[in-house]
């Protein structure tokens, strides 16, 4: 299932089970795999027009140009005609006069509403994407298996229209790079004899692909052939001066030299890491079918792997996380839809969403197999939806301020996932219900030293057990939390354990987080300068680290919080991008520029802060410019919110700090008694 199924473009395809194909004869098949009548060529004609418009709109008048250098009469007419058959063919047990869900129409014509998967050329074309930085194993088994799909040139019975000539040349070329790209895994997992015969025969038809000739030399020589390998790399550089007046590329010269000179790096090499992990994802893909739940599960454990190593691949975990569970969904096994969900028991420290609807997405897919799972049993499948429903729910609304409802069922989750937790012998299973717990405690502010807790039962858990990432997050959750308290010396304690569990098991993203909590102690025990330089460096690695929910506005919000701390003016940036925290902050910034009205007006129409990691600081922020300008209502909300964390800085985040709370409350109280 492609993401772009799982989020509900192509969903009507997939409902239908029809697939297409362009690879070859312009076709489509049913569910069961049965060719579907397109009747007469026109009517495939019209299909293969929509399938290069990929889901865009094809209008009528379009249709007819290409279709007919003469047109008809009765074009329009007959494309309408053509239209509808394929409907009948495509949707058979539509209702009569019921909308189209397949080929619609919009606007001045027609759209093929396929996914990615359901159209062969797609799916070919994303297949090479995705495994384009992946390992040999990974490389030799999806591309053996995209390659079988070609019946063919493709869109075969309409090479000659000009209107699929561009797309028929860029899916050629996308071809014979995937078949090079095969040949150059397979060799590397020691299959370079055979896969000799078939580049021979690869450049023996297409004699101007040089990384054909530099493949077919390179197995040659591992398939112990040095002679041979020389004399290819001979000829094609003959050919190629000869017939095309140019020299080899700098890849095809440096194997001739690295062959005559019998390199070590061209030998097949030994029990290498990479050469394990190629020959076992080769192995995998050969024994465990397509479209096995076991595939489904190893997928998510193995974007479970991927999501802790930031930037792109925390993103392309994400991604393939949502087409594995939407795969496992539309199985209709909901065990197996809850194990795939489930195994993706990523740690999570921050409350803001990298992607809201994504995750609203993985909610409702939690709900809807909770719905569906058996009345009794099943303890721990049901534990891990609830607890995916806190986790994924992190930053909704507190009571009072969430008229859908969904925050309070996000914390009932928790409190359920929770208990079935601790009624089972599964450490790992308690962590990730806590994990859900933590990012469920954000109701109200004051409540650091409940989060301490939880930090400490999760790392107890964690080392008593072996669950190094759990660990990590114990101590990260501890860090935010002694910060709240003003326990420094037990944050850099907490910071310090994390950043030797990240060296040890390769935890790159930890450094973001103990980064920033450095550059928060800076800005509480060094000049502003000092400060603001530290959290200048700390952005820098957020910038690539794949986490938008923490990256949008923070930085200029941390050099804010340094001015602030340390009483300096507030002077706005102008080229500043505020990100979400933007409402928070434009009061202040008014205010501090004497635009008084504007600012109360500002404060009068705000929202109350978000309940997450920075509530706080920016109610803090808040009452700073309720004091600047004088705003009464404002001083009495901010009081009202900030009176509980009374005993605690504003530092929850572990990243930003405004100092002591209690410091503020007492000029709010006294601005909202009228003193």
């Amino acid at each position: 299932m492609s993401e772009r199924a799982a989020d509900g473009h192509g969903k009507a395809a997939a409902d239908m089970g029809v697939e297409f194909g362009v690879l070859g004869a312009v076709t489509a098949w049913d569910g069961d795999g049965r060719p579907l009548a397109l009747r007469g060529p026109r009517h495939r004609a019209v299909l293969a027009r929509l399938i290069v418009a990929r889901r865009r709109v094809v209008p009528v008048a379009r249709l007819v140009a290409d279709l007919w250098d003469e047109p008809p009469s009765d074009a329009v007419g007959a494309v309408r005609t053509f239209v509808s058959a394929l409907r009948r063919s495509l949707e058979p047990g539509r209702p009569p006069r019921a909308p189209a869900r397949l080929l619609v129409t919009e606007g001045p014509g027609y759209a093929l509403r396929a996914g990615v998967d359901e159209v062969d050329a797609w799916w070919f074309e994303q297949v090479t994407r995705d495994v384009e930085d992946a390992p040999p194993g990974l490389v030799a088994a999806r591309l053996g298996e995209a390659l079988e799909r070609w019946r063919g040139p493709a869109y075969a019975d309409f090479g000659d229209s000009a209107w699929a000539r561009p797309d028929r040349s860029r899916l050629t070329d996308l071809r014979l790079h995937a078949v090079e790209r095969y040949a150059e895994a397979r060799v590397t997992l020691g299959s370079a004899a055979e896969v000799a015969a078939e580049l021979d025969a690869h450049v023996a038809e297409h004699p101007w692909r040089e990384e054909g000739w530099r493949l077919l030399a390179l197995a040659l020589y591992r398939a112990g052939r040095q002679a041979d390998a020389l004399s290819v790399s001979r000829r094609a550089r003959t050919m190629l001066r000869e017939e095309l007046g140019v020299d080899p590329g700098p890849r095809l010269r440096r194997l001739e030299e690295d062959v005559l000179r019998q390199a070590d790096h061209l030998g097949p090499g030994g029990d290498t890491t990479d050469r394990v992990w190629a020959e076992a994802t080769a192995a995998y893909e050969r024994a465990v079918a397509p479209r096995a739940g076991t595939r489904l599960e190893s997928t998510a454990g193995l974007m479970r792997d991927l999501a802790v190593t930031g930037g792109g691949g925390l993103e392309s975990a994400r991604r393939h996380r949502v087409a594995a569970v939407a795969a496992a969904e539309r199985l209709g096994d909901p065990e197996l839809t809850a194990r795939v969900i489930g195994v993706y028991d990523v740690p999570a420290v921050w409350t803001r969403s990298d992607d809201p609807e994504q995750a609203r997405w993985l909610v409702g897919v939690a709900d809807r197999t909770l719905r569906q799972l058996p009345a009794t049993g099943h303890e721990a499948a049901r534990c891990r939806l609830l607890a995916t429903v806190a986790v994924e729910s992190r930053g909704t609304p507190p009571p009072g301020a969430d008229p859908a409802g969904t925050g309070a069922r996000a914390r009932r989750a928790a409190r359920q996932a929770e208990q079935l937790a601790r009624g089972l012998d599964d450490a790992a299973l308690l962590a990730y219900a806590l994990n859900g717990t933590y990012l469920q405690t954000f109701t109200r502010t004051g409540l650091a030293a409940r989060r301490d807790a939880i930090g400490a039962e999760v790392l107890e858990l964690a080392e008593r057990n072996g669950l190094a990432r759990y660990a990590v997050l114990g101590h990260l959750v501890r860090v935010q939390a002694r910060c709240a308290l003003a326990d420094l010396a037990g944050a850099d304690r907490h910071a310090g354990a994390a950043d030797e569990l990240a060296l040890r098991h390769e935890l790159p993203l930890v450094g973001v987080f103990t980064g920033w909590y450095r550059a928060l102690r800076t800005a509480v025990r060094e000049p502003p300068e000092a400060a603001q330089a530290a959290y200048r460096r700390a952005a820098e690695p957020l910038k690539d680290a794949g986490m938008p929910g923490v990256r949008e506005g923070l930085l200029p919000l941390a050099l804010l919080s340094v001015d602030v701390l340390h009483g300096r003016p507030v002077v706005a940036d102008s080229d500043a991008c505020w990100g979400p925290y933007e409402p928070w902050v434009r009061p202040l910034l008014l205010a501090s520029e004497g635009r008084t009205d504007t600012a109360r007006e500002a404060l009068r129409g705000v929202a109350a802060p978000p309940g997450d990691l920075l509530t706080e600081v920016l109610w803090s922020l808040l009452g700073r410019a309720a004091l600047l300008v004088g705003d009464r209502a404002t001083a009495r909300r901010a009081v009202e919110s900030l009176r509980p964390a009374a005993a605690e800085h504003a530092a929850g985040s572990g990243m930003i700090t405004l100092g002591p709370v209690g410091q503020q409350l007492r000029d709010l109280e006294a601005l909202a008694d009228g003193r």
